[in-house]
């Protein structure tokens, strides 16, 4: 098992290991990433500063308690992007440089994350007007909601990890999880029930 093998640090095991999981880590970049920076950074190239970054310390991998290469990777891939954040973003300002602060933990990143993302399926290239009015109250909404709460329903919405990934990202119980994501995607529903439509595809359960 790949698992097994990277245990012992074998990097044809993390190559494979990547490989299989650039899809969802690909996702997770693309999801996480500041707007100011698309266009100026690739996700595909945050990949590979991330993959260099886990060969680096693969002999980590046996001693961070994971039962899981993907959610190791996806913890050095989230590691690598706060990085990147911080070299394109805090050069230019120090109100930036705080902004990336937050990214690393929760608020403020992953409201406007989601708002990005929940707006821009919602409404056609041609409504560009529409969608900056949009964002700003999708935002807004969306940081009424416990932060935790925001992140757990970006880990299942948007990024599509399992309940027992989250809850093993998070660091609580799988029936933990899965009520709090039930209660959270509920609470979104009813914040954003004047945009019929935003939530369509979200999952239950």
């Amino acid at each position: 098992m790949v698992h097994e093998r990277l245990l012992r640090a074998d990097k044809t095991a993390l190559a494979e290991a990547f490989a299989l999981h650039r899809p969802r880590l690909w996702r997770m970049v693309n999801f996480r990433m500041d707007r100011r920076m698309v266009g100026r950074v690739d996700p595909d190239d945050v990949l590979q500063e991330a993959y260099l970054a886990a060969a680096s310390r693969i002999e980590h991998y046996a001693g961070g308690g994971f039962n899981s290469p993907f959610l190791w990777l996806r913890v050095i891939v989230r590691q690598t992007l706060i990085d990147v954040h911080r070299r394109h973003l805090m050069a230019k300002s120090r109100d930036a440089g705080r902004e990336v602060a937050m990214f690393a933990t929760y608020p403020q990143a992953t409201s406007a994350s989601m708002a990005i993302h929940l707006v821009g399926d919602w409404t056609s290239p041609s409504q560009a007007a529409v969608r900056v009015e949009m964002l700003d109250r999708v935002q807004g909404a969306i940081a009424t909601m416990n932060p935790v709460d925001q992140e757990i329903l970006a880990l299942r919405h948007f990024e599509e990890l399992t309940n027992a990934e989250v809850a093993e990202t998070l660091g609580i119980e799988p029936k933990a999880a899965s009520v709090r994501y039930m209660r959270a995607l509920r609470r979104l529903r009813v914040i954003l029930s004047d945009f019929p439509g935003v939530l369509d595809g979200a999952r239950d359960g």
